[in-house]
Order: structure tokens, then sequence, then C-alpha cells
């Protein structure tokens, strides 16, 4: 069996002289959030488009949930939900109407059809609501309805692109949970378009950072942080001479040090021992208050990623 959702070999397309995704290659395992990350323009939403077969690659290939994208795309969207940059919404229609619209679309059995209904505005807190017209409703819930929309048909797979934009952090985090409740409950797999870090370090099992086209890395979190200054030492105390800091910058295990009143953040290797700076700070003098020992953040990688891609460029 198929352990993986979508796989992609070199997958290139272009626009003219603008290479949109360019030789992308992708293993993304079934049951988690995956999340794609990446500046606006970078290629996202066209990588969605290709593992959709609404566009032809110019090379490469793709296979999702075992389909080909480019012989078989029939199947692979009747095997996927997808919301992008529109809702797919009628808004003069109540939610309950919406959905049952499409699931006569999808040739669902009207009895069945009623039963997913119930189930799915059920799971987003929106049954009560049912007959009600959703072009009076807050963009929070239009985007639940929509993403009920996207699960309908019991897909396996489901393509999600920039879902929480424009919403209140309220209406983002009850998205949130709503995202992970589906893929722990049903079993889907999420490919999660976002420049949200935050909600990206929050949902994904795994990300991948593109830019210009090009996949600059992929895995864990952990993963990402190990490629990266992962450790972060902040030091709240008194006592942090020049000739302290300059000494402490000569120790082979520290990247950086950045000082900030009362407050020293030293930045390390990940398998960096503590213990052994501490006390060259403490027989230096240095009176300590507080020690509190951070990973480094999706953003701080992400950053320092697109950072690092500008310089090479």
């Amino acid at each position: 069996m198929n352990e993986y959702a979508i796989r992609t070999e070199q997958l290139s397309c272009h626009f003219g002289a603008i290479r949109a995704v360019d030789n992308l290659s992708l293993e993304i395992p079934k049951g988690i959030v995956f999340g794609f990350l990446g500046p606006n323009g970078s290629g996202k939403t066209t990588t969605i488009r290709l593992l959709l077969g609404l566009l032809k690659p110019n090379q490469g290939r793709a296979c999702v949930l075992g389909f080909d994208t480019q012989t078989q795309s029939e199947q692979i969207r009747n095997s996927s939900g997808a919301l992008l940059e529109h809702s797919g919404l009628y808004e003069r229609l109540s939610a309950h109407d919406n959905l049952e619209f499409y699931g006569r679309i999808y040739r669902m059995d009207r009895s069945k059809l009623e039963v997913r209904i119930k189930e799915l505005l059920t799971h987003f807190n929106l049954w009560e609501r049912r007959h009600e017209r959703v072009g009076n409703w807050s963009r929070g819930m239009k985007q639940k309805v929509a993403i009920a929309r996207t699960l309908l048909h019991r897909p396996s797979l489901i393509f999600l692109d920039e879902p929480t934009a424009g919403l209140d952090p309220i209406a983002a985090a009850s998205l949130r949970d709503d995202i992970a409740a589906l893929v722990e409950n049903d079993d889907v797999t999420v490919f999660l378009n976002t420049h949200n870090l935050p909600e990206a370090e929050k949902l994904c099992a795994q990300v991948g950072v593109i830019r210009n086209g090009r996949l600059l890395s992929v895995g864990s979190l952990d993963q990402l942080r190990r490629g990266e200054d992962s450790s972060h030492l902040v030091i709240t105390g008194s006592g942090f001479t020049q000739e302290i800091l300059d000494q402490l910058r000569t120790q082979p295990i520290v990247k950086a040090v950045i000082q900030q009143n009362s407050h020293l953040e030293i930045i390390l290797g990940d398998t960096a021992n503590t213990s052994s700076l501490l006390g060259f700070l403490i027989n230096a003098g240095v009176q300590v208050e507080e020690v509190h020992k951070n990973k480094a953040s999706l953003e701080d990688v992400f950053l320092k990623m697109m950072e690092e891609e500008s310089n090479g460029a």
C-alpha cells in the first residue's frame, strides 16, 4: 500500500521566464498536516494546481493518492477536497443548502448526504444555524462551511490555501482546532499553504519551505531546527562587561552573543552543553538571576532561510 499521499519528482512549471515551481521533489506521508511555507509569489498556489491536475508541468511528475496528475487528474479531484482563493459558497443560500448543492454535484445518495451534512455542521458548531443565509455570516463562519464543503464527499486529502487569512485571532484558533481534529479523527491528510508561521508551528507534523519556486528545506520542525542555530540561552543578570562578552564569543559552542541591558542571549549549536558557559560567567563575576533555554522558533528558522537565500541570489 502506498504510504505517501503525495510524491513529486523534479516537478517544474514555467510561465515564460518565470519559474513558478522549479524541480520540486516531495514525499508527504498520509494522515498528517503538511505545511507549505513561503512568501507571497513563492509558488505555493501553483503547486496545488499542479497536484490537482489543473496545470500541466513543463517537466517532472507527481503522484497524488496513487494517481498520476497528468493522466488521472479526474480521479485525484474526486478523491480530494480543495479550498483555494475562493470559498465556492453561494451567499444567498443557507449553509445546509450550500452543502446539499455540492452533495448533488458529487452524486451522493440523498439519505447519506443529509447525515453527512449534519455531521459536518455539528462538528463546526453550525448545525443550529444551518438554515441561515451564509451571506450574513462572519468570515470565520463562512470559512468553516467552505471547509465542510471540501470534506463533504469524505476525501482522503484536502488542500487548504491560507484558510485563516483575514480571520480574527479567535476565529483562526477555532478553525485550527477544527483542522487538527479532522486529521486525528477522520484520518485525513491536509496540504496547508500558509505564510502564517505560528499557525504552521501549531498544526504541522512536517513543513516544506519554498521561495521563488525552489524548495529550500523539508522535514519535521525539529529537523529544520537542526539545520539552523537551534538553541537560545537567555540569561537575566548583571555584570556583563565587554571583556566577558568578548571571551564568551570565542567559545566554540557559541554562535552569537546579543546583549540588551540586563538580558544576554547566547545562540548555540543544537547539542551544546550550557553548564560550562554558566560556570564561565559565574566565575567571571556575572550575577545570574534567571536562565532560560529555548529552541529556535519556526519563524527564526524561516527568516534565516530567507536571508540566506537572498544573500546567495
